[in-house]
């Protein structure tokens, strides 16, 4: 996903147009943006509630994340200073097609973050992201999902920069972090031991609640939504700070709890949230950073992840969550590449 985009050396980042030699948006076209779509289904359309944290920062543009069934008959409020960002591992999902028609006819800016080159997305788009993840053969995705995220930081760094808003220095070190990404990744794969002896507990159970805060409450979306596609198991997703709103009506010793509670600047929040849910008899499993001892003494498990800055903190974190549902979803004898009544790619209605 970076090869070819990020000069590290120089501390900057290159994205291009359909044709390989112009800019993806010239600096006037992403000055001239208002306003922002990201438009997806399933697991892309979290990785674009990621996406609008990474680009609202970095780009201060607004941005709004829609489905792609849901936005193509709600006749969105669209114009010639809007740009759609598009999300489709397969370039072919029949929603986010009629979407970008949509787009196209209201006269939009259409981008397309997409992994298959060629795809009806890419060929829609008046530019392309290519995810360069290669062939995905698992339904359920997990490679393009984290593509993806690191493509809209590129694409945030890219309008920022555009727009005047990334001095140098601070240019320099947002690329830096993605030097040490991969390796971070690769520390992740290598402790699926942890995950897999956690799978172990709780392959049995019948029920989730996944918590997350910030730019990691959409990994709580997708880590749920990964035990129910491969294992078959009810999971839910939930904004950690709306539990009280409802979810914690749930709460028992029968509910597993898993809690992203990473160290970033809503972690004291995080601690908070684990222990309303110790306090009502539940079983935390707790996703934190490495070095923090004292979670273990809040949460019953711990699964440990290195420390990554905050807006690539989802591109780590979603890894135990992945490598958990695998395991649960194996232990259950489930066709983890093959999940009952999904399709790779959904090209009906």
């Amino acid at each position: 996903t970076i090869r070819g985009r990020v000069d590290f050396e120089a501390g900057d980042i290159h994205l291009l147009g359909a044709n390989g030699h112009s800019p993806l948006l010239s600096p006037e076209e992403a000055r001239h943006i208002e306003r922002m779509f990201i438009v997806a289904c399933g697991t892309s359309a979290y990785a674009g509630l990621v996406g609008k944290f990474i680009i609202e920062e970095l780009a201060h543009i607004p941005v709004e994340v829609d489905y792609g069934s849901e936005f193509r008959y709600r006749d969105p409020l669209i114009d010639e200073r809007t740009l759609v960002l598009v999300i489709t591992q397969s370039g072919e999902t029949v929603d986010t097609l009629a979407a970008m028609e949509e787009a196209r006819r209201k006269g939009a800016k259409l981008l397309a973050i997409v992994n298959v080159i060629g795809s009806q997305a890419a060929r829609l788009a008046d530019g392309v992201i290519y995810m360069q993840a290669g062939p995905e053969i698992g339904v359920a995705s997990t490679k393009a999902f984290t593509a993806s995220l690191v493509d809209q930081y590129l694409l945030g760094l890219y309008l920022g920069k555009a727009r005047g808003l990334i001095e140098p220095a601070r240019m320099r070190e947002l690329v830096d972090a993605l030097a040490g990404l991969p390796n971070k990744v690769s520390q992740v794969l290598a402790a699926d031991g942890d995950c897999e002896a956690l799978a172990g507990r709780f392959f049995k159970r019948e029920h989730f609640l996944y918590l997350g805060r910030g730019i990691n409450y959409p990994i709580a979306l997708e880590g749920a939504l990964k035990l129910k596609e491969i294992s078959y198991i009810h999971a839910e997703g939930y904004p950690a700070g709306e539990m009280k709103h409802g979810p914690i009506a749930l709460i028992d010793e029968n509910m597993p709890v898993v809690a992203i509670a990473t160290r970033d600047h809503v972690y004291e929040k995080m601690v908070s949230q684990i222990e309303q849910v110790k306090a009502r008899d539940g079983i935390v499993i707790a996703l934190a950073t490495e070095g923090d001892e004292a979670i273990a003494e809040k949460a019953d498990h711990v699964l440990y992840v290195p420390p990554t800055p905050r807006l690539l903190s989802p591109v780590v974190n979603v890894i135990p969550l992945q490598l958990f549902a695998y395991f649960v979803a194996v232990r259950r004898g489930c066709d983890v590449d093959q999940p009952r009544n999904l399709a790779k790619s959904v090209t009906v209605e």
